[in-house]
């Protein structure tokens, strides 16, 4: 049965309809409120006269359908198709950065970290924050004013001591017994809740009755602890109040397309002000972009960004209209009312004067200039890398010194570590490290990366220096793991620690392994990553192939009968190298050799220069 035949088949209902090529591998992705309808418009001259539609109907040799209740429906399903299957023909949103979260997790003693992946694991998700450090600095105030961990250590059993956490009052203890009890960590816990949720003013209210509490029981030292809470939430029901007087929440894009790649520009911005911006780039669009279509492109990206997210902003500002608008508009506003009855509906707007205008005037204005930026190759800037860097990682401070780590050996012998360092948009030659494995046996990378690390910052802890704002790992998961327990075993945390992976060039960071990061091959950010990590591998490899050189002349020489290894040294040391060595003349020779070693050295040269 051809694809007319199964047109006339088609129900005049609500779905979505999936386009297939010879091989069943589907190639577009669409909804209709009625499907037959929708799919005989494909069949009409005019569509055929569009690039892109005539394509898709020369490879499409099947269709399917699926039905479903309403045309919100539809649409829902429509962007879960899209996600999972990728079609050819539908427009996609490469960039998979989600906003980062604050996870609180189900665990006997719950601990609360930053995410940028939401599962259904029982945890509790706050946010999302905008600037993604945001959500950093607030784990971070949690930290000092409730005392709730982000550790990774194991909490299902009791450890011998605490870490450097405790001792600095950044976490209660409940890793070792008697530190603290289940019912104190509850407790911080549930102010941890009501400060996340928003609702300071209970928190204030239960505060100020434990300060009172603790202060009659004469427990003045728990008495300061609340008082210091409480001025901590009172200052942020402050703020809250005056940037809730300064305006609405609203996310403003615009999008410059020229010669078939598009560039798109987001602002987010919440209660009146600009809170974090994003970018996003196409240079694959189907059919090259001939015949692009704005308002048909902002659709299927506002439903890829929208639909599958916790948080919807109040109004999103664009620059056309589209045909799916007030249908969009509804679906998202239910979402936003099934998280809370009172929110006010959900408004995709397309203003043509006055301030909303300018606003979209000023995104399409910085959608052009990443267009340069990107598809011009102009370098950015280095603070404008560094922030690129903080947002793609989620560091809770802007970088500014990176240390990058490499093992090198050749089948097990002779292994040997590096250590570059990346300062303030330069490569600090001067601060490079090299480190001979001393403690393992064989090839073992892994535990080759945990001693040198180790070692590195022992010593700087030691030596009271201060932490770089990254480490990196060249390699996997295991090198992550391994470095971070040789941090844990010196009790050093809170340093961020990432890795990348050869080959796929794949980021992990420590605490978000489940979440690995895959930068755009065009990505600014992506490149700095690759050089500075293929510059700790130079560095590596140029350090071990010296020591296998200079092993490989030790051990000629030392086959000479009568000469030690410290002749050798002091052969070496002298001339420079084996082949110094061997040019050497007699006056030259026995200002370092006694009579029985120059006649040795005599007779091997004599022997190397007739096999030459």
């Amino acid at each position: 049965m051809d694809l007319r035949e199964k047109i006339r088949d088609l129900p005049a209902s609500p779905g979505c309809y999936l386009y297939k090529d010879a091989d069943g591998d589907i190639l577009y992705v669409g909804k209709a409120i009625d499907l037959r309808a929708r799919v005989r418009n494909y069949f009409t001259e005019d569509a055929r006269a569009n690039s892109k539609t005539g394509s898709l109907m020369r490879e499409a040799v099947d269709i399917e359908v699926i039905l479903v209740a309403n045309e919100g429906e539809a649409l829902a399903l429509e962007n879960n198709l899209i996600k999972r299957h990728k079609p050819r023909f539908n427009i996609l949103l490469r960039d998979d950065k989600t906003y980062p979260y604050i996870k609180l997790t189900a665990e006997r003693f719950p601990r609360v970290y930053v995410t940028r992946r939401i599962r259904k694991d029982g945890g509790r998700y706050f946010g999302p924050y905008f600037p993604a450090n945001l959500a950093h600095r607030t784990v971070d105030l949690v930290h000092k004013l409730f005392k709730i961990p982000s550790c990774k250590v194991d909490l299902t059993r009791y450890h011998p001591r605490p870490c450097l956490e405790f001792h600095i009052k950044r976490c209660l203890g409940p890793c070792v017994k008697d530190l603290t009890t289940p019912e104190i960590y509850a407790d911080a816990v549930r102010y941890l809740e009501l400060f996340l949720d928003g609702k300071t003013t209970d928190l204030a209210k239960s505060l100020r009755v434990r300060m009172e509490q603790a202060a009659e029981a004469e427990q003045f030292e728990a008495a300061a602890r609340f008082r210091d809470q409480l001025s901590t939430v009172a200052q942020l029901q402050e703020r809250q109040r005056i940037d809730a007087s300064e305006g609405d929440d609203a996310d403003v894009f615009g999008y410059h397309f020229e010669q078939g790649k598009v560039a798109v520009f987001l602002l987010h911005m919440r209660n009146g002000k600009i809170l974090d911006r994003r970018s996003f780039f196409w240079e694959d669009l189907p059919e090259g972009g001939v015949n692009f279509d704005p308002g048909s492109f902002l659709s299927a990206l506002l439903k890829q960004l929208y639909l599958d997210q916790q948080y919807v902003p109040r109004n999103v500002l664009v620059p056309v209209d589209f045909e799916d608008r007030a249908l969009l508009e509804e679906t998202l506003t239910a979402k936003r009312k099934s998280r809370d009855e009172r929110a006010a509906k959900v408004e995709i707007l397309v203003p043509q004067r006055g301030d909303k205008r300018s606003l979209l005037d000023l995104t399409a204005q910085n959608a052009k200039q990443n267009y340069e930026q990107r598809f011009r190759v102009t370098k950015p800037s280095q603070k404008v890398l560094q922030e690129a860097l903080q947002d793609a990682l989620t560091l809770p401070v802007l970088p500014k010194r990176i240390e990058c780590f490499d093992i090198s050996h050749f089948q097990g012998a002779e292994t040997v570590a590096s250590m570059v360092v990346w300062l303030d948009g330069r490569m600090a030659k001067s601060e490079y490290r090299k480190f001979i494995i001393k403690t393992v046996q064989g090839v073992d990378d892994f535990a080759s990366m945990r001693e040198v690390v180790g070692r590195r910052y022992k010593r700087l802890r030691d030596e009271k220096q201060p932490m770089p704002s990254l480490i990196m790992i060249d390699g996997g998961i295991g090198q992550l793991h391994a470095a971070a327990d040789a941090l844990e075993d010196i009790a050093i945390t809170g340093v961020p620690l990432a890795s990348i992976a050869k080959r796929e060039e794949i980021l992990y960071v420590l605490g978000q392994e489940n979440e690995p990061i895959v930068l755009d091959r065009h990505s600014p950010v992506l490149h700095l990553i690759q050089m500075v990590r293929d510059e700790a591998h130079r560095f590596a490899v140029t350090f071990h192939r010296a020591r296998r050189k200079s092993r490989d002349l030790k051990s000629e020489l030392l086959n000479i009968p009568g000469i030690g290894p410290s002749t050798v040294k002091r052969l070496l040391e002298h001339f420079g190298s084996l082949e110094g060595v061997k040019n050497a003349n007699e006056t030259a020779l026995r200002s370092v050799l006694n009579n029985n070693q120059m006649e040795a050295i005599s007779i091997w040269n004599a022997s190397s220069q007739s096999e030459g």
